[in-house]
Order: C-alpha cells, then structure tokens, then sequence
C-alpha cells in the first residue's frame, strides 16, 4: 500500500501565504483532525531544543498546531522525555525552564508544556512490541496516557541515527532516561590513545562516571557507560568513537522498534508533521545550531511515520547542498546528504527497518499543495 504524503514548499509563491497558513492547509489536506477524538487529550510532540540551539520549530508555528488541534476537538499539550545526557534538558525542571527560555508558553505556543517522563523521568511504564531486539519497550506515562498524538519534527542530520525525523521523535522522544539507555546499548566508546591529549573534557561531560583520567590517560569503565556519546562531541581532537561497523545498525533497529512501541494503543490516533527548514548536520540537542547543509525545502504531513522521513530524506537528497556547510560530500541533487555529513551511518536503516516490523509504509505518493 502506498502511503499519501503532503507538502507544502517553503518559498512564498504568487498567493503570498505564510507559513502559517501553508501548515493550517497540511492539517486539511491531510486530514489530521481525523486522528483526534473530541475531547482528547492530544500531545504534540515535540523538541524544544537545549539551551544554546536555536534552529528548533518555532513555537510561532506551533501554535498554528495547536488551534488547528483545538479546533479539531482535541485539549493539546507540547510534550517531550528528559534527555540521557547531563544537560539543560535531563530532568523535568531544567527541562520546563529551557522550553519556556525558547518560548515555548501558552501565550506563545497556545498549550502547555508537560514533561512526558515526570521530573526524574521515573513517570514510564512497559509496552509489549514482541520485536527482535525488545520484547518490550519503555514509554513515557504521559504520551500513553494521551488519547491522541501529532508528532512534530525537526529534520536534520544525526552523527548516529544518520537524519532525525519522525521515526527518531518517536523512539528517543518518548522513551524516558531508562529507554534511551536501552536504545544505545552496544554503542561503546573507543578511545585512541595515540591521538588522545588527557585534557579529561570527555571526564566532566560524562553523566555517568564512566570515563576516568589517570595520569594523563582516559580510561573507560564499560558497565557505567550509557552509550550517549556526549563524549564523543566534547572531545577536541576526536580521540573517542563509537564502533561504527557493528554497533550503528542494531542502534538504529533498537530506535525503531521503539518507535513501534510509542504508537501502540493509538492506531489511526497519531498524525505526523515534518519540518524541513534549517536543515542542519547536527541534533537539537546539541548547545549550537550549525549552517543548514540544504536550503529550506518546507514541511510536510502524513498518518505514516515511516512514509514522510521516506518522502523528508527523499526531498532533501534532491537539493543541491551548499557549499561551506559541513556537508563534505554529495552535493549534487540525488547524492546522499546525510551521509555526507555521517559517512558511518545509513539513515535508511530507519525507513527499512521500519516497513519490516510494520512501523508504516516505505513507497509513499507526494502530494504537493499549490498556493
């Protein structure tokens, strides 16, 4: 079966509509108001970005998702999962505090915001999925509590899922701190001591104490490890990486069967909308927003979480990529992005994976909505 994909382009056309408007005719064409229940609680969820990035969806545009809710019947609330990772974002109060720094309110956004995970990220509870890797997976208590769901996604490149989209906004977004963990096993951090210079940065961003500095040397203690990588982005003369060859495949398997696990219970309940603007090499979790690695390409919306990153990964491979970016290869329309910014990940792993345990459908139908 082939899933329907709408898109809107970002470019402002003779009819002159904003993109507020272009995301009120994706809800119609779409028909994401099917998916809400009258009087549902409906979460939106969503990444409010850590402190410091700033290429997150605007909560301009996200109240447009929440009126277009509210008019639907549904009681919306932005939502998302305290993150591995010591951060601005890893338990519940910091987590409030960054999303409101980022505007995200109620007289901003139109809703409030709910920490899906509770303020320690204790707030979870099991769903059975039956997959290769996890008879069961972790979800926060808030999104299954939810009578409804749209997810809203940033698309860019990600250093080990290969592109974040509405696959990965499932998985890690609505696992608590204990799901991510279990998403990352496997990934361990090697440390090349030849190139490593012991300044124990790696040390101080690990959350868990699990990497130590003696003597000038890094030392890993793998039972402490969490696999979130934080190491890897810290240090400053890349002495630390994950093993890319067998531990990037399963990760992403892992991630996907998690995704399942988020929609269970909400068959025909969970609407997806797709931003590709400030499409940029690195998570919204990282404290920066690098330059876009494409132009702005615009945004679309779907009832199929494996169709639109489909279509989302599609739509950017088309661009051509700019020039200066961090995009160090590919650049010509039809050449993969992503792994031109992540050479050791395959983010179509997510798409394959994703049709074979029935996440959704990979052949999809773009639908281009005209001014």
């Amino acid at each position: 079966m082939t899933a329907r994909v709408y898109f809107v382009r970002a470019a402002i056309g003779s009819g002159r509509k904003n993109m507020l408007q272009k995301i009120g005719d994706l809800f119609d064409a779409a028909d994401l108001s099917e998916c809400i229940g009258d009087g549902d609680l409906t979460a939106i969820k969503i990444h409010f970005g850590e402190w410091g990035n700033d290429t997150y969806i605007s909560p301009v545009w996200v109240r447009e998702v929440t009126e277009q809710v509210r008019a639907a019947g549904g009681r919306p609330f932005l939502t998302d999962t305290n993150t591995l990772y010591s951060g601005m974002r890893h338990n519940g109060v910091d987590h409030l505090t960054v999303a409101a720094r980022h505007g995200f309110v109620p007289e901003v956004a139109g809703a409030p915001v709910v920490i899906a995970d509770g303020i320690t990220s204790q707030n979870w509870r099991t769903v059975g999925i039956g997959k290769k890797h996890f008879g069961e997976v972790k979800i926060a208590g808030d999104i299954l509590d939810a009578g409804s769901m749209i997810v809203l996604s940033h698309v860019k490149g990600h250093g080990m899922a290969g592109f974040g989209g509405a696959i990965k906004n499932l998985a890690m977004g609505c696992a608590p701190a204990a799901g991510k963990k279990d998403q990352h096993q496997g990934l361990l951090p090697a440390i090349d001591g030849d190139i490593c210079i012991g300044c124990a940065a790696c040390t101080r961003a690990c959350p868990n104490g699990a990497l130590v500095e003696e003597e000038g040397e890094v030392h890993l203690t793998p039972s402490r490890c969490i696999g979130c990588g934080e190491c890897m982005t810290v240090c400053p003369t890349g002495a630390i990486d994950f093993d890319w060859e067998g531990g990037v495949v399963p990760f992403m398997e892992m991630m996907t069967e998690y995704a399942l696990g988020a929609v269970r219970g909400k068959e025909g309940r969970i609407g997806y909308i797709n931003v590709l603007m400030n499409i940029t090499p690195d998570c919204d979790c990282c404290p920066w927003s690098d330059s876009a690695i494409v132009p702005d390409i615009g945004i679309l919306a779907s009832t199929d979480p494996v169709a639109i990153d489909a279509a989302s990964v599609d739509l950017v491979n088309a661009q051509r990529g700019i020039r200066g970016s961090r995009l160090l290869c590919g650049h010509e329309p039809g050449e993969d992005k992503f792994r031109g910014v992540a050479p050791c990940t395959d983010g179509m792993v997510q798409i394959r994976y994703g049709e074979e345990i029935g996440l959704g459908e990979a052949a999809y139908e773009l639908i281009e909505i005209g001014e």
